[in-house]
């Protein structure tokens, strides 16, 4: 009988450790970045509770915001309002597979709003920097950029600047993604002409 569980053991060991070394081996080097961006897009969706919009760009990128208190007005956004609004991004892109512990959690606040450990741009204001495992979900290769889906359901769309990494990605890859949540700054309607 002992044999036979130390068998069974010895067995499973050896199927799973070529999983557990293709967990911590990165298929490329991990990108990370700061950007203050500018976006003008059409309102897709709004959550009012929760101060957020979804934008689709002119390039069919969507990215989902949440906007700051300071924005005044804000009840007066709808659905295909065309806007312009102003906010600081942080991404970090780790192109591995996610370990059994991020599996298990595939959303974790690394740091809360406003008690953020990362080095934050003068004039930033950021929610919580979370980590999440994200799928891509379009590869834009005309216009260097990847839209990937959180684990809320939520969409935002990464500037790539790299063309090796969109030969190397494919749609339906999973990778783990580190951002500080976007909030807007500045937000105005666009006079349409």
């Amino acid at each position: 009988m002992k044999y036979k569980i130390l068998f069974s053991t010895s067995l499973l060991f050896i199927l799973l450790q070529p999983t557990f070394a293709q967990v911590i081996q990165p298929t490329q080097p991990s990108k990370e970045k700061w950007n203050l961006v500018t976006m003008e897009g059409t309102v897709t969706k709004i959550n009012k509770k929760k101060r957020e919009i979804t934008l689709m760009g002119p390039k069919g990128n969507l990215n989902t915001i949440e906007a700051s208190n300071e924005i005044e007005r804000f009840e007066e956004i709808a659905v295909n309002d065309k806007i312009s609004l102003d906010y600081w991004s942080y991404i970090k892109a780790e192109f591995r597979e996610p370990t059994l512990f991020e599996r298990a959690e595939p959303l974790a606040i690394l740091s809360k709003a406003g008690s953020t450990s990362q080095d934050v741009p003068p004039g930033a204001v950021i929610g919580a920097v979370v980590k999440a495992i994200v799928t891509i979900e379009v590869l834009n290769r005309p216009f260097m950029s990847a839209t990937v889906k959180g684990p809320a359901g939520n969409y935002t769309t990464i500037p790539v600047e790299n063309p090796k990494i969109l030969e190397s990605v494919h749609i339906g890859q999973e990778f783990i993604l580190t951002y500080a949540e976007a909030i807007a700054v500045t937000l105005k309607k666009v006079e349409i002409k």
